[in-house]
């Protein structure tokens, strides 16, 4: 009995081990086709981390994840909130606090998990530390992909990305990461996806199985483009299967958008009208009032009369008809929130933590 325990442990290490050269073969595999593309040698490589690989890896951990979570959710959670972070704990800054801020202004008796393996430690603790002071139910944990994908159409990419097997291609592979474990979350648990940078201005209890528009046509006023950064969905939901199956059949790590937006877009302009599937789409001013290419208006300072007029009106809209505001972080992230603007009343009115 001994001997036979002392071999299984021998096969379990062994097979650590060729996992984690496998892993690293596929890192390196992709810093090498990023440096051959951009040309910048050694210097832009010592300046590429691939943290993300370590998604791959199971440890004792990521194996107590679906208890952790199951633990967390039984604490009379009004609502079930996901987020996801891939990056640095140091990166967690003011933007995305905001965006905790303003889920719990609306529903402080909901319940949030972060998905974060950097945040599920002692300095993601101290940051969210603020929220827990005041008894809001907020709690990063380590995913566990493996068992996120079992059993789901993910499941195969998942291995042959592991494996060395698939090309992650030249987009982050943390934003793939992050467009599967929104789904493959929902699926397992049920309840509410948002990202980073959206902040919540109204409750969501009302919603059920609901993706929003990104756009319309102005003159037929159907939807042209859908997005992911919002998803309210059942556990089980056969949309999420669809997405999920959509996203491991024909990824494609370097077209950006193509496992996010426009993957959700394909599936539903597909399905849309069938019967079983039982879901809502919300016109953009639900989720997305002002476009990528639009955001900054909302951090300009009025420096005239008209200008003050139309910050109070598109407040006044925001909060008639709109559940929240997608920032579009990677066009916003830069951009100074100017006194007496849109972002600035929205900010002074969601905070939780005002007094920072």
């Amino acid at each position: 009995m001994l001997l036979n325990s002392a071999v299984f442990k021998g096969k379990q290490d062994s097979d650590e081990v060729l996992l984690q050269k496998r892993i690293i073969k596929v890192a390196r595999g992709y810093q090498n086709s990023l440096l051959s593309s951009s040309g910048d040698g050694e210097e832009g490589q010592s300046r590429r981390k691939l943290p993300e690989f370590e998604m791959f890896m199971s440890d004792e951990l990521t194996k107590k994840f679906h208890g952790r979570v199951l633990e967390f959710f039984n604490q009379n959670c009004e609502v079930q909130f996901f987020m996801t972070w891939i990056s640095a704990a140091e990166s967690f800054g003011k933007r995305e606090i905001l965006a905790l801020e303003s889920v719990f202004k609306s529903h402080p008796n909901g319940c949030l998990v972060i998905l974060s393996r950097t945040l599920d430690s002692v300095n993601g603790y101290r940051i969210l530390k603020p929220f827990l002071d005041r008894k809001l139910k907020v709690q990063a944990i380590t995913p566990d992909l493996p068992f996120l994908v079992k059993n789901t159409p993910a499941e195969t990419w998942f291995e042959d990305m592991k494996n060395g097997n698939k090309d992650p291609g030249g987009i982050p592979l943390a934003q793939n990461l992050s467009n599967l474990m929104r789904l493959v979350v929902l699926y397992k648990y049920g309840g509410i996806y948002l990202d980073t940078d959206f902040i919540v201005l109204k409750s969501f209890k009302s919603l059920k199985n609901t993706i929003g528009a990104q756009s319309i046509d102005v003159v037929s006023k159907n939807w042209t483009r859908l997005n992911n950064a919002v998803l309210i969905f059942d556990m089980n939901h056969p949309l999420l299967f669809k997405f999920i199956e959509e996203f491991a059949l024909t990824f494609d790590g370097n077209k950006w958008g193509h496992n996010g937006p426009y993957m959700v877009s394909r599936v539903v302009y597909r399905i849309e009208g069938r019967p079983g599937y039982n879901f809502t789409i919300l016109p953009p001013m639900a989720f997305y009032p002002v476009d990528w290419h639009k955001i900054g208006g909302l951090f300009k300072m009025p420096t005239a009369a008209a200008q003050l007029k139309w910050v109070e009106a598109k407040l006044r809209q925001l909060k008639q008809e709109t559940y929240g505001v997608h920032l579009w972080n990677k066009q916003s992230s830069k951009l100074i929130v100017e006194e007496g603007s849109v972002m600035g009343r929205l900010i002074s009115e969601n905070c939780v933590l005002c007094e920072q």
